[in-house]
């Protein structure tokens, strides 16, 4: 990539993410500048158009960072409920890593559904962790991507 980005901003909230080099891919087939937002320095290709964003050890540092970002024509990727409905507030495109959406009309059943889940792991009524990420989960997160930039493209003004 050459020329200055001429797509939407990808805010990744990197830290256990998944889909870092679909993320990429993606990037690179459409000229897009990647934020990885992270709490620790992490490994990542060296490329003008990836920008390392190591924010505090703070609680919900990260999520700040990206929040304070967020809005229409910009895309967030996470899997922290409460950051995706601060995003979604905003107007932003936010995907999990397994390709999911979040909307204004899903948001909501997301956010009781973590709550519920929390409750029960505290209470020791489930003990395993998400299962685990699966190539149809990567290939899915690559075609809702894939998606999402290209509305963001679509709907936005055209210029003149």
């Amino acid at each position: 990539m050459s020329a200055a980005p001429s797509g939407p901003p990808i805010y990744l909230d990197a830290d256990a993410c998944p889909v870092k080099d679909e993320t990429y891919r993606v990037a690179v087939r459409y000229g897009l500048t990647v934020h990885v937002v992270a709490n620790s320095v992490l490994n990542l290709p060296r490329e003008p158009w990836i920008e390392r964003v190591v924010v505090g050890s703070e609680l919900d540092a990260a999520d700040d960072w990206i929040a304070a970002r967020a809005g229409p024509g910009t895309i967030v990727l996470t899997a922290d409920v409460p950051l995706a409905a601060r995003c979604v507030k905003a107007g932003a495109t936010v995907l999990a890593f397994t390709g999911k959406p979040f909307s204004e009309s899903s948001i909501g059943l997301a956010l009781a559904t973590r709550d519920l889940m929390q409750s029960l792991r505290e209470a020791g009524t489930i003990t395993g962790g998400p299962k685990p990420f699966s190539r149809a989960d990567r290939s899915a997160f690559l075609s809702a991507l894939d998606r999402a930039v290209n509305r963001i493209l679509r709907d936005r003004p055209k210029p003149g």
